[in-house]
């Protein structure tokens, strides 16, 4: 990882139940770093000064964990926007977990599928994404996976706005909150030998962003929930052990 290690109220998020329930299926975890939310925005001419506004804002660390907030990209009065959201829709009411979801992946579900109205949708900047190993135990090691070309990449989001609490007992977090999560689909042949129940929906060209954001029908949004072609995705080689 890079930077400041989280704490253990968010290492306990780290592998949390998903949006049906069951075990995860996919690593709460991507790394993001100013610079690079810059030259993937500016390049894709998305936004204009409150790209900077936001980026200036961020204290955080570059890896984004759930309940962390992140910059997120949507459409507001028909105009691509960016500002800072947080990680993590509320558990649904039939789940028995509390922990913020994270990742969606049943988009033919009633309870899901309100979510994914074009003026829900977002897109999610990031550099790489991170799968528990599931060849590895005690402990688990996360692999990192990037584009092949070593370009950022965006997931594809949902968003809402919901009031509550999402800090500690210790540190209650009572507002209204503008929350995000993004779509999970079928690992691809890079990442199924490391974890073979999901990954991320990753947007790499201007067409499927476009898409994503602006396309009306239904059959848009399901046609975009497939894996990342196999040479598009790497994993990428582990961090050198510091000296002791």
């Amino acid at each position: 990882m890079i930077g400041n290690e989280p704490n253990t109220e968010t290492l306990r998020h780290l592998c949390q139940v998903q949006d049906d329930g069951r075990l995860p299926r996919m690593c709460n975890l991507y790394t993001l770093a100013p610079w690079e939310v810059r030259h993937l925005l500016e390049h894709r001419r998305l936004v204009d000064q409150a790209l900077d506004d936001v980026i200036r804002a961020r204290n955080e660390p570059p890896e984004i964990y759930p309940n962390y907030m992140a910059p997120v990209v949507r459409l507001a009065d028909g105009q691509r926007t960016i500002e800072p959201m947080r990680w993590g829709f509320p558990p649904p009411p039939f789940t028995t977990s509390k922990a913020p979801v994270t990742n969606v992946r049943s988009l033919g579900s009633s309870y899901w599928r309100p979510w994914f109205k074009r003026e829900q949708r977002c897109i999610v900047p990031a550099m790489a994404f991170a799968e528990p190993d599931r060849n590895t135990s005690k402990p688990v090691v996360f692999r990192w996976f990037a584009r092949a070309d070593g370009l950022p990449f965006y997931f594809a989001g949902i968003w809402r706005d919901w009031e509550g609490d999402r800090g500690t007992k210790a540190k209650p977090n009572v507002a209204r909150h503008r929350l995000y999560a993004f779509l999970t689909t079928e690992p691809n042949g890079i990442v199924e030998p490391i974890h073979s129940k999901a990954m991320p929906v990753l947007l790499t060209t201007p067409d499927d962003v476009e898409r994503w954001l602006q396309g009306t029908s239904w059959e848009d949004a399901l046609e975009l929930q497939r894996p990342a072609a196999k040479d598009a995705v790497a994993m990428l080689p582990p961090a050198p052990k510091a000296a002791a």
